[in-house]
């Protein structure tokens, strides 16, 4: 809450990503996720590299990239809450329309689980494994780390802040020290929200990240929020470094938690 009793507009967004009762808050997600929307879009990077200050430079990144990445959060949530719903009532056993079904196709197809519309309880538990967010904090600081605060040349020149690869010429930018006989390239995005967009689908479809999906899934089953600190430990695959490069996000994230509470508590 902000001095004069309101709620400041981070408590909002934050409002926006976390669980809703089954079959309760189905129109409450919906309306806080149309309402933040706007934050996802026409946000360009700024010159994080003018910022000299490195604290500020640090509050800065984080100031800009969080609400984009609540939007995405609340998106992804959104589905959650539809697909919790419609789980519930697979498994008491109820029929569910057509029109529920055909978004449960289009869910699994977009979240690449099979599905088999005959029998849509079997893609439930893939889907509700896959369909979640990620930990904001977490978010911020791989982006912080894999793109330099956003000064590297691929968040400058592409929006890329996580480092994400794609193998189609012409798709990115061609690495500098890429080895020879090498294809890929560091993935273009239109936007910074397209970047976030990837980032968040990544880590819930990609089979390297099984290991953090279920981290996710057994806190979640135990009514734990999951930490990015716990997350962390699913990112071994994530990069060549392997557990230095885990052991290197949660020391950033260790060092830098008082700026993010505080850009929590002030956006």
């Amino acid at each position: 809450m902000t001095r004069d009793g309101s709620q400041s507009r981070m408590a909002r967004i934050t409002a926006a990503v976390r669980p809703v009762p089954v079959g309760v808050g189905l129109v409450l997600v919906a309306l806080l996720t149309a309402s933040i929307v706007g934050i996802r879009e026409d946000r360009q990077l700024p010159d994080f590299d003018a910022i000299e200050d490195i604290s500020e430079r640090k509050q800065a990144f984080f100031e800009f990239l969080a609400p984009i990445v609540m939007a995405e959060n609340a998106r992804v949530l959104d589905q959650r809450a539809r697909l919790l719903d419609l789980a519930g009532k697979l498994r008491a056993g109820e029929r569910i329309g057509w029109l529920d079904r055909r978004w449960l196709g289009q869910l699994a197809e977009e979240y690449a689980v099979d599905w088999d519309p005959d029998s849509p309880l079997e893609s439930i538990e893939p889907l509700e494994r896959r369909v979640d967010a990620v930990p904001v904090s977490l978010a911020l600081v791989q982006a912080a780390t894999e793109s330099g605060w956003g000064r590297s040349r691929f968040a400058t020149e592409a929006n890329n802040l996580f480092g994400h690869w794609c193998y189609q010429s012409g798709c990115g930018l061609v690495p500098e020290r890429r080895n020879p006989g090498a294809g890929h390239e560091v993935a273009a995005f239109d936007s910074v929200a397209d970047s976030v967009e990837r980032y968040l689908r990544n880590l819930n479809t990609h089979a390297a990240y099984a290991p953090l999906r279920a981290i996710r899934a057994r806190m979640r089953g135990n009514g734990e929020s999951p930490t990015a600190m716990a997350l962390a430990d699913g990112l071994i695959r994530y990069s060549e470094r392997r557990e230095d490069y885990v052991a290197e996000i949660k020391t950033v994230i260790r060092v830098n938690r008082p700026i993010i509470e505080n850009v929590r508590a002030t956006l």
